[in-house]
């Protein structure tokens, strides 16, 4: 299984904002969309991820202040990526060894779709669930 099953299924929109964006316009982007993370974009190009998560830890250590912070102040650096064409076992591994939630996808450096956590676990229990269907035909036609 391929990361471009994962955007095939769900889809290759990306949600971003510019690095200068505000933290306020930020959670905006976030509240309107329903999503937890966004990809930052400097010149057009992805410089970062920022989530929730970021957000809140920011907030409990710098207070209201950090709501009119450029969001290149608070966004996950570097950035971690994948291609189209990773596994989503690597991307998993990825996920897992550099402690992340969301890895944009990078086709001839092009930002083409980003994948979750979420996304890859729900991908592989697809997969378990069709291996098991696939096991119990054969064990009851065998």
């Amino acid at each position: 299984m391929y990361i471009s099953d994962v955007l095939q299924r769900k889809g290759s929109n990306v949600a971003s904002v510019e690095s200068r964006s505000t933290v306020r316009e930020l959670l905006a982007e976030l509240a309107e969309r329903n999503i937890g993370a966004v990809v930052v974009l400097t010149d057009q190009q992805p410089s970062g991820v920022v989530s929730e998560r970021d957000i809140v830890r920011h907030l409990h250590a710098g207070g209201e202040r950090v709501l009119d912070w450029p969001v290149s102040q608070i966004m996950a650096t570097p950035i971690v990526t994948c291609t189209s064409k990773d596994t989503v076992d690597s991307v998993m591994v990825t996920m897992t060894e550099r402690r992340v939630r969301h890895i944009p996808v990078i086709d001839d450096e092009q930002l083409a779709g980003i994948v979750s956590i979420g996304d890859v676990v729900k991908h592989m229990i697809a997969k378990l669930e069709t291996d098991r269907e696939q096991l119990e035909t054969y064990i009851v036609k065998g």
